[in-house]
């Protein structure tokens, strides 16, 4: 064998060891990607459920009065049960003599979780407030407030995370920008008369539009 020869099988060999070696690094960084989006999603979802969790457990704590402006859109996935919880929530609190009062956007597709949760026995107004669209908290008698975190800026980002905050102050504050946007707000009933009127449809096409059940739907429009 010449040294040619040698030298030429040396390189395939090289060239052949580093094509595998680049293969095995392309493999690598692809499981290392899976395993960083996963551990992201996990971050999100245990994230999500600590905002949910201090809602939950303010609302419970509360004595006197709930203040909650909050985006209210359509719950999805795991949002469902959690939306429930907060359901649950408002009725025990509305037995224990809790007012509850929610500010949502003026948005069609709003509704539902109006409709959940002023059946659940919350008072709930529709506003055109324009940070309302972003923004999300809930004072608790006039000391607690938890704020949500958005993963990005407006109002269909959902909550990244939670912050619950003991201060008078910031409470008092946010306490007067709700009351100045709920003075102008339309409630809920009111609001949805005037989907009613504005759509025309049907209480069988609402229902399936706004995802409410019909029966709910049928008393709003003998007066609408």
């Amino acid at each position: 064998m010449t040294i040619e020869l040698f030298l030429v099988i040396l390189e395939s060999v090289l060239l052949a060891f580093t094509v595998l070696l680049l293969l095995d690094s392309i493999r690598e960084g692809r499981a290392r990607s899976r395993l960083l989006l996963e551990v992201d999603r996990a971050t999100k979802t245990f994230t999500r459920l600590e905002y949910f969790l201090s809602v939950v457990d303010s609302m419970a704590d509360a004595r006197h009065e709930v203040m909650g402006l909050i985006t209210g859109r359509y719950p999805g996935g795991d949002d469902r049960k959690r939306t429930k919880d907060i359901v649950n929530a408002i009725e025990k609190a509305g037995k224990a003599g809790v007012q509850v009062k929610y500010l949502l956007p003026r948005f069609h597709d709003r509704l539902y979780v109006g409709c959940l949760y002023s059946s659940a026995g919350a008072q709930v107004r529709y506003s055109s407030c324009p940070i309302l669209h972003d923004l999300r908290y809930m004072t608790i008698d006039d000391r607690v407030t938890v704020i949500g975190i958005p993963e990005g800026a407006g109002e269909k980002e959902a909550t990244k995370k939670g912050y619950k905050i003991i201060s008078e102050g910031l409470n008092s504050v946010l306490r007067e920008h709700f009351n100045n946007c709920w003075g102008a707000a339309t409630p809920y009933g009111e609001y949805l008369k005037e989907v009613i009127r504005e759509t025309k449809a049907s209480p069988r096409q609402l229902a399936i539009e706004l995802k409410i059940d019909e029966k709910d739907l049928e008393k709003f429009y003998r007066d609408a």
